[in-house]
């Protein structure tokens, strides 16, 4: 079963952590057919240098796609989506770092599970370094969770999934929808009628900790938990009921004391 792996890269990221991100990908036990890396506008001259250096250094194919300006991250995967050369695409973020089997397990359990379109895993999240990870966020592994779970939270750890480019570009790929472009995605395939499935172990430690927590807190954040209410209602798969519910769990955290929700986010991760 061939698969493209597709990353997009702006020039605010670490060259470090982009550089453990490819080095998890060139370490698996079953290698992707293609690497498809979108530079969401110009970059650092030494994010260019990691690129440049796994790009020479490797028997994978390399496909790097330039993006005049910044566009951010739905936008930019659509246009790597465009690149991607195979039916079966893995995401993976670029300060994140893959265990050396996800590959081999998420292929082996689509060829065992033929109709499922998109399959994600459980993550395990660390602050600074990746051995010190301690907090799993755990999802749903059967659709008819993952559907309920939907109902107030993303189902799917982003960076785990591995989809069908088709079944994506039906539900009309990443839309404008600023921090919940996957989020969204997932609701609209799920009212496609998709399946959805995820793996009930870990395959990828993700880079977390308070400085992501700040950065998910204020009004700006809060106003696009709005909007996603918004969208959800109108698409028929979050009801009155729902926005009502999810404006508590879901909106006012965002208005809370940092060191607050990094309690209660602690907790959940357990």
């Amino acid at each position: 079963m061939n698969f493209s792996v597709l990353l997009s890269v702006y020039h605010k990221e670490d060259p470090l952590f982009l550089a453990q991100a490819l080095n998890s990908i060139e370490i698996q036990t079953l290698k992707p057919n293609e690497i498809v890396i979108v530079k969401d506008g110009p970059l650092t001259s030494e994010l260019d240098q990691v690129i440049t250096q796994y790009a020479q250094n490797t028997h994978i194919a390399y496909k790097v796609i330039p993006i005049q300006k910044n566009v951010g991250l739905g936008q930019a995967l659509n246009e790597g989506l465009r690149h991607c050369h195979y039916e079966w695409v893995a995401r993976m973020d670029t300060d994140d770092i893959a265990l050396p089997d996800r590959f081999k397990k998420q292929i082996a359990y689509l060829r065992q599970y033929p109709k499922i379109d998109i399959l994600g895993s459980w993550i395990c999240e660390f602050e600074n370094e990746p051995s010190h990870c301690n907090r799993k966020r755990r999802v749903p592994s059967a659709h008819h969770e993952i559907i309920s779970y939907a109902k107030y939270r993303n189902p799917m750890n982003h960076m785990t999934v591995i989809f069908k480019k088709s079944a994506v570009e039906e539900a009309g790929g990443y839309l404008p929808l600023n921090s919940f472009e996957d989020y969204y995605l997932w609701m609209r395939m799920l009212k496609k009628g998709k399946i959805f499935a995820n793996l009930s172990e870990v395959t990828v430690h993700a880079r977390a900790g308070r400085e992501m927590i700040k950065r998910r807190q204020g009004w700006r954040y809060a106003k696009d938990e709005m909007a996603l209410g918004r969208k959800a209602y109108s698409l028929g798969f979050w009801s009155l009921v729902d926005i009502v519910r999810n404006s508590f769990i879901r909106i006012l955290p965002r208005l809370l004391p940092v060191i607050v929700v990094e309690k209660v986010y602690n907790s959940l991760r357990k």
